[in-house]
């Protein structure tokens, strides 16, 4: 790559380059390398339509976002510029650049999303549904206490693996963004569906194998077909029983952690623990599920603070 009057020449290898290093370094997913090497084609495919080449210039830059604004959200936008950051940090370690061409262009300011959470209710609600006239009643329970138990995110429910729970522990082994891993306890009721579950998690192994199928014998959850659970399967379900509850929002799996982590500040767990437990990097990424009920703030501080109940006066 060489410095042009016009910025700085871009060239695909590098781009294949950076693709190899998020995947194979940073033990990013393939969706998410995906992401990333489509957000920056399409910078480089907005200069291309402008007559500037691959020309990288912050006025250029500055351009392209302007005109993300008219089709995307602004947290669409602060996505798409942080793949460009990521990109062009890369190309600066990698020694291609000498300078960021990023350096001093903002990210847009995004609302706060507070995330959705399901009441304790709600969620033993939801526990209770899968019942008699559903054909993998004792799977779906397992999956939505392990998921409420844990925390866990959905995509991490389905790689889990049968050798990934210890019962004397009562611990599950997770692996999460970047290929960390960590250890969440899971509890009672969850282990008690999961052991309801394998008789047919067995069966359904077996019928595959009896098919003469490739089967991923090592696989916790199952689908219909004895093969691994999908992700997006796991969202209809949930989406499904959600609905046939009477919770009037739409249900994910991602409200479930949203659940997990909510219930567990409004009894007491302080914010590290959760981010543990939760797998974040940052604690500011935790911090976002302090948006506890204004009735249960007030008891805290009812109960917490020495000024808060004074006595009246005689």
């Amino acid at each position: 790559m060489k410095a042009a009057a016009r910025g700085v020449q871009v060239a695909d290898r590098q781009i294949a380059a950076f693709s190899s290093w998020l995947e194979v370094e940073k033990g990013y997913s393939p969706h998410t390398v995906q992401g990333y090497r489509h957000d920056v084609a399409e910078f480089f495919g907005y200069l291309a339509g402008r007559g500037a080449g691959d020309a990288v210039t912050p006025d250029n830059v500055r351009s392209f976002v302007a005109s993300l604004y008219s089709v995307n959200s602004s947290t669409t936008v602060g996505r798409k510029l942080s793949a460009l950051r990521t990109f062009f940090r890369y190309l600066c370690r990698q020694g291609i650049l000498q300078t960021d061409p990023l350096v001093g262009i903002a990210n847009p300011k995004t609302a706060r999303n507070i995330p959705v959470f399901l009441t304790v209710d709600e969620v033993f609600a939801l526990l209770e549904e899968p019942g008699q006239r559903d054909p993998f009643a004792r799977r779906d329970s397992a999956m939505l206490e392990l998921i409420y138990s844990s925390g866990m995110r959905v995509s991490e429910l389905v790689s889990r693996d049968m050798n990934h729970l210890d019962f004397a522990s009562g611990m599950v082994r997770v692996t999460g963004k970047g290929n960390k891993e960590r250890l969440v306890p899971f509890g009672t009721a969850a282990a008690e569906a999961l052991r309801r579950y394998f008789p047919e998690r067995q069966q359904l192994l077996g019928s595959r194998i009896a098919r003469g199928q490739p089967a991923d014998s090592q696989a916790l959850f199952l689908n219909s077909r004895g093969g691994r659970i999908t992700a997006r399967s796991v969202e209809r379900l949930i989406q499904m029983y959600g609905a046939r509850a009477g919770i009037t929002e739409t249900v994910t799996p991602h409200a479930l952690r949203h659940s997990f982590a909510t219930h567990l500040l409004e009894m007491g767990a302080d914010l590290r623990t959760v981010q543990e437990l939760l797998g974040h990097v940052s604690l500011s990424t935790t911090q976002k599920y302090t948006h506890l009920n204004l009735d249960h703030l007030s008891r805290v501080y009812d109960q917490a603070h020495p000024l808060a109940k004074r006595k009246e006066c005689s």
